[in-house]
């Protein structure tokens, strides 16, 4: 039972996303309508170093006010695949690229208000290689045993979920889980 669109006004256009406001017919024949987050695709990354210690991110997200744990993510730039995106995204967070990066599977953000894509990858065997970071991000270096990530989701240390997903696809290759 799909909902057909009757029109749609985009009441915001940004930098990384735009907002539409989309009228629609529910199947039942009522109208209602829909505010939609329109965001390109992005990439998550779970780095594993030579001691399979998980590389993360430590960064302010001013959203919420509050620094997150997070894996590596980014968007994917035109012109770009997603896997030539997570490469780019680990020499720019976190200084390093991969010769084994493997695709783990994808996931929709937050399907209900958004169309983003998130693509997940692992990446073993990590090879020094620094890209200039964005300019308007700042970012601290925290290394942590494989073993160790099953705790941090739980006690809430990790608590965003795409990194929440692409740890646990990882962890599922590693033969491990929460």
């Amino acid at each position: 039972m799909e909902e057909k669109s009757i029109s749609s006004d985009y009441v915001y256009r940004g930098k990384i996303l735009d907002v539409r406001l989309e009228t629609i017919m529910l199947p039942e024949g009522k109208t209602g309508q829909r505010e939609i987050v329109d965001h390109g695709d992005s990439i998550v990354v779970v780095p594993v170093d030579k001691d399979n210690q998980i590389v993360l991110v430590k960064q302010y997200r001013k959203a919420l006010e509050a620094f997150l744990l997070e894996a590596p993510a980014g968007g994917i730039e035109e012109d770009e695949t997603p896997n030539d995106a997570a490469l780019r995204e680990l020499q720019e967070e976190i200084g390093y690229t991969s010769d084994s990066i493997e695709y783990m599977g994808g996931f929709w953000i937050a399907p209900g208000f958004c169309n983003e894509y998130m693509h997940s990858y692992i990446a073993r065997d990590l090879i020094e290689s620094q890209l200039p970071p964005d300019e308007d991000e700042s970012i601290e270096i925290v290394s942590v045993p494989i073993s160790e990530i099953p705790d941090l989701i739980r006690s809430g240390e990790i608590e965003d979920a795409k990194s929440i997903s692409a740890l646990l696809m990882a962890l599922n290759l590693f033969g491990l889980s929460l």
